[in-house]
């Protein structure tokens, strides 16, 4: 079975240390590749030509969504076909749009597990999008928004088409007494974007209160992970 290769462009060195180790303790990575700037990062790809790279949006030279464009419309980005996983804090409207828009595959958080992070690799390198639930509510608000207005809705065209996949346009509503208080809460929370530990913490309960929650809200929602619980939920109403 063939590795997936990887390569990181992370200029802050604990956390691509961090992230290197992680997936280094897995045998189905091979990291190809390190970088700590775009301009030596664009030069490694070109070298690797990695299944995926993980590309911070905050280097100090160029940003990660530059440095997507970059490679994406370039001749490195053709003829690897190396797919960009973004790594970022920033969760707001115009940092997830201006990613999409440059071509990123996934996007993730920084503060998220590296079990998490792993599992969206796995993803990215398999051909689908993986979009954390806050980002997935931005994308279906932004398209929801400018629904006759295809060049607005341009940068978000690649994740509201891996958004459908996951949740069928004509889905039945979800009825809302399916799930209980308690798991409504949880359920806001989660496609707030929040993890399982602030969801403890917001709601005064145990993390594995929390779990055994979230457990029962992918089974209601028949989902298979968090995100798609939360587009099914955006959906069909049940949060806003």
């Amino acid at each position: 079975m063939s590795k997936i290769r990887v390569a990181l462009i992370e200029d802050h060195d604990l956390t691509r240390v961090g992230i290197r180790t992680a997936l280094m303790q897995k045998s189905e990575f091979e990291v190809v590749g390190e970088a700590a700037n775009a301009a030596d990062g664009l030069k490694m790809l070109k070298a690797s030509h990695p299944d995926i790279a993980i590309v911070d949006i905050g280097l100090p030279d160029k940003d990660g969504i530059e440095l997507t464009k970059e490679l994406k419309s370039s001749e490195v980005g053709n003829n690897s076909s190396t797919k960009v996983l973004i790594l970022t804090l920033q969760d707001n409207k115009e940092a997830v749009l201006a990613a999409f828009a440059a071509g990123a595959d996934s996007y993730c958080m920084k503060d998220d597990t590296f079990e998490n992070l792993l599992e969206a690799v796995r993803v990215t390198y398999n051909g689908y999008a993986w979009i954390d639930p806050s980002i997935a509510r931005i994308v279906l608000q932004q398209a929801k928004a400018n629904p006759s207005q295809p060049d607005s809705n341009q940068a978000v065209d690649k994740a509201v088409v891996q958004i459908a996949k996951e949740t069928s346009e004509n889905q039945e509503a979800i009825d809302p007494y399916t799930l209980t208080e308690r798991e409504l809460e949880v359920l806001q929370l989660i496609v707030e974007g929040c993890s399982n530990a602030v969801i403890a913490e917001r709601l005064y309960i145990t993390v594995g209160t929390v779990k055994t929650h979230v457990r029962n809200i992918l089974n209601k929602l028949c989902a298979d992970d968090r995100t798609q619980a939360a587009v099914r939920a955006l959906r069909s109403g049940l949060v806003g």
